[in-house]
């Protein structure tokens, strides 16, 4: 009585008389969309892994991983400060340098032994050791401390000589078992150390300091290379992120090269012009550049007020963290445009706050930029007197495809197929086949009709999807094709609101009478 898996045995040439118990697996005909808030962040930082992604879900995360805030331009804490006041809570945050960047180290007094900072940046310079007695008698307890972390804490390190020094630099390195790992702060080597152990404090301050390499970073910088080990924006590769930004990346030569990223991971990048930028350079700018992609959003270097929470101080910042922030948390059938942006102090446009006048921006002023496919942050917005976005589109210059909800749910529906109907490849071609990959489409497009990501004005279904011998032909299929078309009909945002009102003491009202049903009315 054989068990078998389906598809193990062929069931045409059974010799043996027998019972045969096939395992039929489960038909998956479902499909789970991606996430959309992910929110990629390419920038400096005083601490941290170089070039390697980051998951970070707070500003706790992200001084853990990375150090506190740093008032200067291309500081990847800032823009994911002000994504997080919009209620992201989704990022892969890179590090980059300028190459220049160095770790903090400390050799203790008298000896050879060598602390050195697990990452490169100044933040390494607060790193402090202390050396103590242990919780057993005649051992030594290391405490390895920074500011705002819990201290590393190494008991019971037993030894003379250069046998304790070595059992130090094991402790720090490969941990004391499960309880007490390896250090996430420092490395150390005994470097043939012989002294006794001197119980005191040693302060990292006091050795060699560590640096940023932040000086150099250029837009190009964060850019990065496509080569293993990848850095810069192409560290995000694989990442699953549905919006991306190069901190106060402003140099229009690496626009293009941003959407072509874009395009090829499905990422919506929010770019931005120079800071203090005026209306007909960045219109003229961006025709320069070659920008006209629905992969990017291009926001006119209006940059905006912002009360830095850590280093207590107004400073202006590149609009692209509130703008990445804000459509994270939004589903991507929406728009940005008339959603309020939150600690928006001011806008250069509209005047330091300390000065008392306000400016808004002419609706001609609107009209140049939005026709070059440019947007900005202003206040007031339609629904009222608040910061947001005031346009909702992409750069692209197609009126068809010139919003954020295409960008955003025709990349949401190709990563989700794209995760998911792989399943497909390698099984054989046949009617079954067909059926089964059109369920699976029409079973996930239904499931985002239910849920108000798809829909149409007059209520018909916005979706169709093909998958048979209609578009499948023998000629086809014989060569190991299979074809599945879909079509899908988005929602549109309404952008211009028409409300007509006719009033006067000659106007003459038609009165429309309802139904005559409980509570209506006759207007």
């Amino acid at each position: 009585m054989p068990i078998v898996q389906q598809g193990s045995v062929n069931t045409t040439s059974l010799v043996v008389p027998d019972l045969y118990v096939q395992i039929v697996p489960p038909q998956n005909l479902l499909l789970n969309g991606v996430p959309t808030d992910i929110v990629g962040v390419v920038g400096s930082a005083s601490w941290g892994p170089v070039g390697q992604p980051v998951i970070v879900a707070t500003m706790t995360d992200y001084a853990s991983a990375f150090g506190p805030l740093v008032a200067r331009k291309y500081d990847m804490g800032t823009h994911v400060a002000t994504a997080v006041q919009q209620g992201a809570q989704n990022f892969r945050c890179v590090r980059v340098t300028d190459g220049t960047d160095t770790a903090a180290q400390l050799t203790l007094p008298n000896t050879a032994f060598t602390f050195t900072a697990l990452y490169t940046g100044s933040l390494g310079n607060l790193i402090g050791v202390t050396l103590g007695s242990g919780s057993k008698a005649g051992t030594w307890r290391l405490t390895v401390t920074l500011p705002g972390l819990l201290p590393e804490v190494y008991d019971n390190i037993a030894g003379t000589g250069a046998a304790f020094w070595q059992a130090m630099a094991s402790a720090v390195n490969l941990g004391q078992g499960p309880q007490r790992g390896q250090s996430g702060l420092v490395t150390a080597s005994a470097n043939s150390t012989v002294a006794a152990p001197v119980a005191g404090s040693y302060a990292f301050s006091a050795g060699t300091p560590g640096s940023d390499g932040a000086a150099s970073v250029t837009a190009t910088t964060l850019i990065g290379v496509d080569i293993a080990p990848r850095k810069g924006v192409y560290a995000l590769r694989g990442q699953g992120c549905g919006i991306a930004l190069l901190a106060d990346s402003d140099d229009p030569t690496q626009w293009t090269t941003q959407a072509q990223f874009g395009l090829s991971e499905g990422v919506y990048m929010i770019l931005a012009g120079p800071s203090g930028d005026n209306i007909q350079n960045a219109v003229a700018t961006k025709h320069t550049a070659g920008l006209d992609s629905y992969a990017c959003k291009l926001m006119f270097g209006d940059w905006v007020w912002w009360n830095d929470p850590v280093n207590g101080t107004l400073r202006l910042v590149s609009p692209q963290g509130f703008v990445a922030g804000r459509l994270a948390n939004l589903s991507p059938e929406q728009s940005s445009l008339n959603k309020p942006l939150f600690s928006v102090v001011g806008t250069q446009l509209s005047g330091a706050p300390a000065a008392g006048t306000s400016t808004s921006y002419a609706a001609a002023d609107l009209a140049v930029l939005f026709q070059a496919g440019i947007d900005v942050i202003a206040n007031p917005q339609p629904g009222g007197a608040f910061w947001g976005v005031r346009g909702g589109i992409n750069s692209s210059s197609n009126s068809a495809i010139d919003g954020d909800n295409y960008t955003r749910l025709t990349n949401y529906i190709a990563a989700t197929l794209a995760s998911g109907m792989g399943q497909y490849v390698g099984q054989v071609i046949n009617a079954d086949l067909f059926r089964r990959i059109r369920a699976t489409q029409l079973s996930f497009l239904q499931n985002m009709l239910s849920q108000g990501l798809l829909g149409s004005a007059d209520g018909s279904l916005p979706f169709s999807v093909i998958c048979d011998t209609s578009n499948n032909p023998a000629s086809r299929t014989g060569l190991g094709y299979v074809q599945s078309d879909a079509q899908i009909q988005y929602q549109a945002i309404n952008q211009f609101f028409i409300v007509n009102i006719e009033g006067g003491q000659t106007v003459q009202v038609q009165t429309q009478v309802l139904p005559n049903t409980p509570g209506s009315l006759a207007a």
